[in-house]
């Protein structure tokens, strides 16, 4: 440890009274103690009863309130939670201060395995799409799908606008800016968050505005601000540097789940570059990029997010369907007690025949709709990627600024 670092020393016990977390209308909080982490998850009712689970992970600075606006316009699709990493949103820190991407997806695998809720549909923005990506990885058990919103995988060129973020890793830093920002306001802090996360800030709504400024205010009273921060920073350096079967690339390789990957082309923390690479790289996915969005699509454009997760959901449960109804006839074959290879063969290509087929044409579909509503919602394109080729990629809204995945 650096001579200019502060030991790390666990503050849960020791938290002053701050203002209590923005809960908008028809959302629920509850406080989850497990080993080692206290967890704040975020809620949503459904709009009935037997819908399949989602579970939304924030990015570095963020917290659950991130995942509101998405959360409502999904809960006739899917039964939503939303978690506060530890040190962040409602969420004390860690007791072992291990604020590492390991950590983090740790706190993530802990609250699903203790839930039960798992399979969920899995969503993550920045840092918490490197969390859920490594979660996906290393727990395939636990994850349905996959979503990624800017994902924070590793860049050999990070981009001048994300520098600063990145220095917050370096011992002494925090001490620094601490120093410089004194007198700024909570109003001239949000403003900064917005201008950096936002690819047109001007879409905060004026309560909007006032809600980050309350959170604001309330964050900057909690002594661990400023160190989750830090911590957490540092964790994606370290894993950016990470190489052989814990590199952050090489886990995204092991994602068996259907992964839909989503990026912003005013991005100023996440290279818009990067998204070639990630549809090349994740073996089954799906890329919907967004030339007027920032780095956190789901709060710019969520009905456009929404639309293209409800695709995802629909190409998840038709292939479902079908690889149910090829069990069922194996199971039929097995049971009659000597039917034919021949048969048993034909069965099995006309399944792999549907999947093929329906995957084909659903991707095709799912292109054309997606960008459709990227029309509406802010210039959206979209393609559908599987097995490293693209097809129907760079659909382009009609006559809305274009956008290429790569640079």
């Amino acid at each position: 440890m650096s001579s200019t670092e502060l030991p790390y020393v666990p503050t849960t016990n020791v938290l002053p009274k701050v203002a209590p977390v923005r809960v908008a209308e028809g959302e629920r909080l509850k406080s989850v103690r497990l080993p080692g982490i206290t967890l704040t998850v975020r809620s949503r009712p459904p709009a009935r009863e037997g819908l399949p689970p989602a579970l939304y992970v924030h990015g570095l600075g963020g917290s659950s309130q991130n995942w509101s606006a998405l959360m409502e316009l999904l809960d006739a699709d899917v039964d939503c939670e939303a978690v506060d990493l530890p040190g962040f949103g409602d969420s004390p820190p860690p007791d072992d201060g291990d604020y590492s991407v390991t950590g983090h997806a740790r706190a993530v695998i802990r609250y699903l395995d203790a839930s039960g809720r798992g399979p969920v549909h899995l969503f993550g923005n920045s840092l918490g799409g490197a969390v859920t990506t490594r979660v996906a990885a290393v727990r395939p058990d636990l994850v349905r799908t996959l979503t990624l919103v800017s994902p924070a995988l590793p860049e050999i060129r990070i981009q001048r606008t994300a520098v600063p973020t990145a220095l917050l890793a370096l011992p002494g830093v925090v001490q620094l800016f601490t120093r410089f920002t004194t007198g700024w306001t909570a109003e001239q802090r949000v403003r900064g968050v917005l201008t950096l996360c936002y690819g047109d800030p001007e879409r905060v709504s004026p309560e909007g505005f006032r809600n980050a400024v309350e959170e604001m205010e309330r964050r900057l009273q909690l002594p661990y601000f400023w160190d989750a921060m830090a911590r957490s920073a540092r964790g994606i350096v370290n894993a950016y540097t990470l190489g052989g079967q814990h590199g952050l690339w090489r886990q995204a390789e092991r994602v068996l789940a259907s992964t839909l990957l989503i990026y912003g082309g005013r991005d100023q923390l996440v290279g818009f570059r990067m998204a070639q690479k990630a549809a090349r790289t994740f073996r089954d996915a799906r890329l919907l990029t967004l030339p007027n969005a920032g780095h956190v699509a789901m709060m710019e454009y969520p009905e456009t997010v929404a639309m293209a997760f409800r695709e995802l959901l629909a190409e998840a449960e038709a292939e479902a369907g079908v690889e149910a109804e090829a069990k069922a006839r194996a199971a039929e074959d097995v049971a009659s007690g000597g039917v034919a290879s021949g048969g048993g063969a034909s069965g099995g290509a006309a399944s792999a025949g549907r999947v093929s087929g329906g995957g084909a044409s659903g991707g095709a579909a799912s292109a054309g709709r997606v960008s459709g509503g990227g029309a509406s919602g802010g210039a959206a394109s979209a393609g559908r990627v599987s097995g490293g080729g693209v097809s129907a990629g760079g659909v382009s809204a009609g006559g809305a600024e274009s956008a290429s995945a790569g640079s």
